[in-house]
């Protein structure tokens, strides 16, 4: 008698706790899945794809007449403690629709266990398509910078809440059967309320890409994301990470001063050394390289906005001559 009442009990507090779980999740119109399900899509998490300091992605195959591909993200149990944050995210990212963002399609939020599951993007990260043995041709890379722009200004302008993505670079932007540019990765991004332009918060992103403001105690703006997307432009444009310690000369490892370098010294053709396509429509890699140097800006008030970066890219805002970018010294 004893047993069965201890058996019932607990399983009505696994039941109590498995609707608790899902009330308190933000309203959204996402799946929401349990660990066993998505334990069954991804064959107990066999297929690794990718992951980083926060969680670990892994393929997954819907059961649907599509065989729907997605990748599941499963957290790591450091990220578990911001619930909050986890609940914020889910709400916000959940009710995006652009073409240039991965769609998150549910997620699981049982006990302990916190996963993200996306759709599934074939042609992998920028990263891998950029760095890797064969150059990507002229147009991709461009239309692949268009796409990361326009995917950054929904997500500053076009969001009911702004959100500041926090950490963009080539292995958080993948690439569709398309070849078409899809920001992921949001488990970094910070979300604002409706009346608030900035925040403060301990730093985040990436070495090599993030914003000097960052470690000058000021105001965490989306200007932080424009910083990013500069060094991503010039990665794009030179088929090369910002940093090589294995450079042909010293003055080329670091790729920002060297960009800045080539495009005073009026030598930009040196940053596509090679690249037929790109010496072939320089005047365009003048231009990118130009709004490269405005949004890594040191000053955050000088770089311009994504919308403004979209509106030089494509052409119906003209770009200025930029200064360099690390002259303003801060005396903050």
């Amino acid at each position: 008698m004893f047993g069965t009442f201890t058996f019932v009990y607990r399983l009505n507090q696994k039941k109590l706790k498995k609707v608790q779980t899902q009330e308190d999740m933000p309203a959204t119109n996402l799946r929401t899945f349990t660990y066993k399900e998505l334990e069954a899509i991804t064959g107990e998490f066999k297929e690794e794809i990718g992951g980083g300091a926060f969680g670990t992605v892994y393929k997954g195959v819907l059961g649907t007449e599509n065989e729907k591909l997605v990748a599941v993200k499963k957290l790591n149990k450091a990220v578990n403690e911001g619930e909050q944050e986890f609940k914020a995210e889910i709400s916000a990212i959940g009710r995006t629709n652009h073409k240039n963002l991965v769609q998150l399609l549910g997620f699981c939020n049982e006990g302990q266990q916190r996963l993200l599951v996306y759709e599934y993007m074939s042609n992998g990260s920028l990263a891998g398509y950029l760095f890797g043995n064969s150059r990507p041709n002229w147009y991709q890379r461009m239309q692949i910078a268009f796409g990361t722009a326009r995917g950054l200004y929904y997500l500053h302008d076009e969001c009911k809440n702004q959100i500041i993505h926090c950490d963009i670079k080539p292995q958080n932007i993948l690439l569709d059967e398309c070849f078409r540019a899809r920001i992921s990765d949001f488990g970094l991004a910070k979300l604002l309320k409706t009346d608030q332009t900035q925040t403060t918060t301990a730093i985040r992103g990436t070495k090599g890409y993030v914003a000097p403001e960052w470690f000058k105690n000021l105001p965490i703006t989306v200007k932080v994301d424009v910083y990013s997307f500069g060094i991503l432009l010039l990665e794009i444009v030179c088929c090369r990470r910002t940093f090589e310690v294995d450079a042909k000369e010293e003055c080329q490892m670091i790729l920002t001063d060297w960009a800045y370098d080539c495009f005073r010294e009026r030598k930009l053709d040196l940053l596509v050394e090679n690249d037929q396509e790109a010496m072939d429509d320089i005047k365009r890699v003048e231009k990118f390289v130009m709004i490269a140097i405005w949004c890594i800006q040191e000053d955050p008030s000088l770089r311009p906005t994504m919308k403004k970066v979209t509106q030089m890219m494509e052409g119906t805002v003209e770009v200025s001559i930029p200064p360099d970018p690390v002259s303003f010294i801060s005396s903050i």
